[in-house]
């Protein structure tokens, strides 16, 4: 899902399960009381969710509707299931966060264990030792090498998501949904040949029968999980992660791990630029230079359209200036100009309305923000004015542009990213406390493994 561009501060951007279910690898484990001596709590475990949907046909993977939907695997009546195929191209308060204890689990849990940041309240987590992943039918675990820390995380962390209050996450939870890492085992019905290849994986990951996800629309499946945020689908901010192989995208040698964890982002930013229908020539206002909304100005300037961007922080708008765009405001003293598009990448409540009247009559506003309250459009404006609006959830149908994008060149995110961080500075990067060695740029990555690597120089 897209992370917002938050308006008031630098740090950016974009399936009901019981409480009390810590979810670790592909199989969530049930936590539950225990009476006497010994841990207070034990792990069961539990049926994963994954299950057999997640099975495709060999030729089913990477495959693409006409209209740039990526066909998913699906449980259909009177399909076969049959063996993967080869792989293919394709806040908180002042206090500060609290630290939770970590989670023990008995002897009898004897799988490989393995680093993870745990989220177990809001502004409360632990970097635990869980159990190591093992995949399922359909799945493959990865070895996870960088990880983006999202605006989405950032709500997680302080207990504003949406989610939480809808029965579709709970904590405790594994938050990282932008990721890049090597296959390092597949399950049953997996090609062996996957293992060792580079790939990100697409956040959203539909039932496979429904109607939706039957005409390439897995990104508002009703049932969905999304990795790291919905119906306990564990995320990456963790030494492995287990997902469905029918999620995978591969990454060319032009790609490394640093763009691959900027591919789920700047999936969501192309389809926002690809929303607005601009033309070279044309003009467009990009409200929120974070994250989403400075990817966004860079796929709109490779298209051949004047972008400009309107921001509130000064240190924000600098940065814009310095990443080569001339054209940057703050909110006051944009100019007065026709914009054939204007793109909502903030979290401000009041700018769907200012985009709107911003646009020139039969333009287009593509909303691709998320406000943490309900922002107010007069749709008699929309109409009078001939306007049309889109709306952008996910980075699904846009990541394989995304990524032949960042190979070829037309497009370069790294300097957005500000500074890497290992599992035990994840905590502080949501409260909001940039590394002290960060650069401008407004996006943290975490690497799982740099707390192990500078233990053994």
């Amino acid at each position: 899902m897209p992370c917002s561009d938050h308006w008031e501060s630098r740090t950016d951007d974009h399936g009901h399960r019981p409480v009390g279910a810590q979810h670790l690898g592909h199989r969530p484990l049930v936590l539950r009381e225990t009476d006497g001596p010994g841990p207070a709590w034990v792990a069961e475990g539990a049926a994963g969710a994954a299950g057999s949907a997640q099975l495709v046909r060999p030729e089913a993977v990477g495959r693409h509707h006409a209209d740039g939907h990526q066909q998913r695997a699906g449980t259909l009546a009177g399909v076969q299931h049959v063996p993967a195929g080869r792989p293919v191209h394709r806040r908180a308060g002042r206090r500060g966060p609290r630290q939770a204890p970590p989670v023990r689990a008995r002897a009898a849990v004897t799988a490989r264990a393995m680093r993870a940041f745990v989220l177990t309240a809001p502004g409360t987590y632990a970097v635990q030792e869980v159990p190591a992943p093992v995949p399922g039918p359909g799945e493959v675990v990865v070895d996870v090498e960088r990880v983006g820390v999202c605006g989405t995380d950032v709500e997680f962390f302080s207990g504003a998501m949406a989610y939480l209050h809808q029965g579709h996450s709970a904590y405790p939870m594994r938050l990282g949904h932008e990721w890049a890492g090597r296959v390092a085992a597949v399950g049953d019905g997996v090609d062996h040949a996957w293992v060792g290849r580079r790939v990100m994986g697409d956040t959203m990951l539909g039932c496979g029968i429904c109607r939706r996800c039957r005409r390439g629309h897995q990104h508002v499946c009703e049932q969905r999980q999304e990795v790291g945020i919905r119906g306990g689908r564990a995320g990456a901010l963790a030494e492995q992660l287990a997902v469905p192989v029918s999620s995978l995208h591969l990454l060319p040698d032009s790609v490394d791990a640093v763009l691959g964890a900027l591919v789920e982002p700047g999936g969501n930013a192309l389809r926002a630029a690809r929303a607005a229908g601009l033309r070279p020539g044309d003009r467009a206002l990009v409200l929120g230079p974070g994250t989403i909304g400075l990817l966004v100005a860079m796929f709109v300037r490779a298209a051949g359209a004047e972008v400009h961007l309107m921001g509130r922080a000064e240190g924000s708008l600098a940065f814009a200036r310095d990443l080569g765009f001339e054209h940057v405001w703050p909110e006051d003293s944009v100019p007065d100009l026709p914009f054939d598009a204007v793109v909502d990448a903030s979290n401000a409540a009041h700018l769907p309305d200012l985009a709107l009247q911003s646009v020139e009559p039969g333009g287009r506003v593509v909303y691709v923000g998320l406000a943490g309250e309900p922002s107010r459009i007069d749709t008699r404006a929309l109409a009078l004015k001939d306007v049309t609006a889109v709306g952008v959830l996910s980075a699904s149908p846009g990541l394989d542009a995304t990524l032949r994008a960042y190979a070829d060149g037309s497009v370069d995110p790294r300097p957005l990213v500000a500074a890497t961080v290992g599992l035990d500075q994840v905590g502080d990067v949501l409260a909001g406390r940039r590394p002290p060695q960060a650069g401008p740029g407004p996006k943290i990555h975490v690497d799982p493994l740099m707390e192990f690597r500078h233990s053994h120089i």
